[in-house]
């Protein structure tokens, strides 16, 4: 039985948690917070620890025993998880969709043992997307344009930005605010968060979509010099980018961080019912015919395991915790950095944890 310290025990982390353990993982599930224990469900492959992440030659200690450990912490602590599971010889995971922390990843990563993997970016965006959008690349002899679009939304929207809270606000904040990576015309560059607003039906129903950051991973560095055009989009009900590009530049609240994560708290209930929209679409050449390939997948949340779940938590944990799997089954590779598109989109969508991913409404 592999045991895994889980690190974080909000909404992501309970989810993983959940579904790790009733696969047959041994999992530490570590916080500063006892009280956010609580949320967990009673397992008996669940133990809890109160661990300081901060306190790294604690945090080594912490890791003995450990096969590998997971971050569903802020992207703030990740840099610091990724040394003491160096020095703990353990593999690691996490969530994050922030650049500059994937890039401390990737340099701790080069020190790494054998049998040892640093793989961030492993949730929903970045994450599976990224496996899907790859996987469409692969069927085309030449490479036009490849758009990636996720969203998470409230299956019933009452306020006047269409929104509800369903993961970080800290992670919600740092994409809306933070350059965006993408290819433009062959070259690659960074764009401006909030522009590049596009609309499209799914479904019947309308959206909006616009530039944010981290939902790329490091597809850009992968698909460099193949695709002439490469971006990543967050999907949103209409209306609602006007309304935070207001809140945002006009209140000049891009530059008072916290003071607009309160306000948003304060302001914005979460819920549990929602909906995680998936979009990857690439046109190219293929046996000399100007094609396009779409994919478009509808998560809903549900019950599972006895209580209601979030389509947020449900995709987040299912992609670290597929990432998790396959890395013990042998199938990634054993050493070092890996990117998310190394997984294999068939080996992830049929994996106990990624067909998550293929649960469609009423399912």
């Amino acid at each position: 039985m592999n045991r895994i310290l889980l690190l974080g025990a909000g909404k992501i982390g309970q989810m993983i948690a959940r579904m790790l353990s009733s696969e047959g993982y041994s999992i530490l599930v570590g916080d500063i917070n006892a009280d956010a224990f609580s949320g967990l469900d009673q397992h008996d492959n669940i133990e809890t620890r109160v661990i300081d992440v901060t306190d790294e030659n604690q945090l080594i200690k912490d890791m003995v025993g450990c096969d590998a450990v997971i971050s569903a912490l802020c992207f703030e602590y990740n840099a610091g998880v990724a040394r003491a599971a160096l020095g703990a010889g353990i593999s690691y995971f996490d969530l994050t969709e922030d650049n500059a922390t994937t890039a401390a990843v990737r340099e701790i990563s080069e020190s790494a043992g054998k049998d040892q993997i640093f793989m961030p970016q492993c949730g929903l965006a970045p994450g599976f997307v990224s496996v899907s959008a790859h996987h469409l690349t692969k069927q085309f002899d030449e490479i036009y344009t490849a758009h990636m679009r996720v969203g998470a939304l409230p299956k019933f929207p009452t306020n006047a930005l269409k929104y509800n809270l369903t993961w970080s606000t800290d992670g919600l904040i740092n994409e809306y605010c933070n350059l965006c990576d993408a290819i433009v015309d062959g070259d690659r560059m960074q764009v401006l968060p909030l522009q590049g607003l596009e609309y499209f039906s799914l479904d019947g129903v309308r959206y909006e979509a616009f530039n944010t950051s981290g939902g790329l991973g490091t597809l850009c560095e992968t698909l460099e010099g193949r695709v002439q055009e490469l971006n990543y989009k967050t999907v949103r009900y209409m209306g609602h980018r006007e309304l935070m590009t207001f809140v945002l530049d006009e209140l000049k609240l891009r530059n008072k961080k916290e003071l607009l994560r309160d306000i948003l708290e304060g302001s914005i209930p979460m819920t549990l019912q929602d909906v995680v929209i998936v979009f990857c679409t690439v046109t190219g050449m293929q046996n000399g015919k100007l094609m396009q390939v779409s994919d478009a997948r509808k998560i809903y949340s549900r019950t599972m395991y006895g209580r209601l779940w979030s389509a947020i938590q449900i995709t987040t944990a299912s992609g670290i915790c597929t990432a998790v799997d396959l890395h013990f089954g042998g199938s990634l590779p054993n050493s070092g950095f890996v990117k998310q598109e190394a997984i294999n989109f068939d080996e992830f969508i049929s994996n106990k944890f990624g067909c998550n991913y293929a649960i469609k409404e009423g399912a």
